[in-house]
């Protein structure tokens, strides 16, 4: 089993030695690094790390949060490494996914963001019920209005192809098949 390190700072000015020297004694034999914002993507080398990894191997860190970009991305994150049986470690919480005592904590983080989700998805379905109670609608404004789409009929009227029309009426060519479409399909269901 090998410890394979992984190290990260959110700018190019801060400092890795802090976490390179923590990983390097908790005796990693390879350590990746990353000078990149923990909410971007793109990190080639956690991409590296976790690439590197193999069945039996530890991946550590120094903390959780040089890892994943939110509580639900490293819970996903640790649920691909036990897959491919690559524990987990990090050393300031002191929580190590290899050990049952780090599997059962990690697991009460995973349970505490999957209820932290369906709250928020409780309470913005309630929001858009009580919004449509009220007579609101969600969702953005159309792009074509009613006068662009009458300008628009006339410019095609007279010849104009769709996407003339629609660069006239300073629109989308797509946005304005489909309001004539939806215009069509209005007319035909009017009693």
């Amino acid at each position: 089993m090998a410890n394979v390190g992984y190290a990260r700072v959110s700018t190019g000015d801060q400092d890795l030695a802090l976490q390179m020297d923590a990983l390097k004694r908790a005796g990693c034999e390879r350590i990746f690094t990353d000078k990149a914002s923990g909410a971007k993507v793109d990190r080639p080398g956690l991409a590296q790390a976790l690439a590197y990894v193999r069945d039996g191997d530890a991946l550590v860190v120094w903390k959780f949060d040089r890892l994943g970009r939110s509580l639900p991305h490293l819970i996903e994150t640790v649920t691909a490494l036990q897959a491919r049986s690559v524990g987990l470690r990090s050393l300031t919480e002191n929580i190590d996914t290899t050990t049952p005592g780090g599997r059962l904590i990690f697991n009460v983080f995973g349970a505490l963001a999957a209820f932290e989700r369906d709250l928020i998805r409780e309470r913005t379905k309630a929001g858009l019920a009580a919004a449509a109670a009220r007579g609101r609608q969600g969702g953005r404004k159309p792009v074509v209005t009613s006068d662009k789409l009458t300008r628009a009929r006339g410019l095609l009227a007279n010849g104009l192809t769709v996407r003339e029309a629609a660069m006239r009426v300073k629109v989308g060519k797509t946005a304005l098949y489909r309001a004539l479409s939806e215009a069509k399909t209005a007319s035909t269901r009017a009693p």
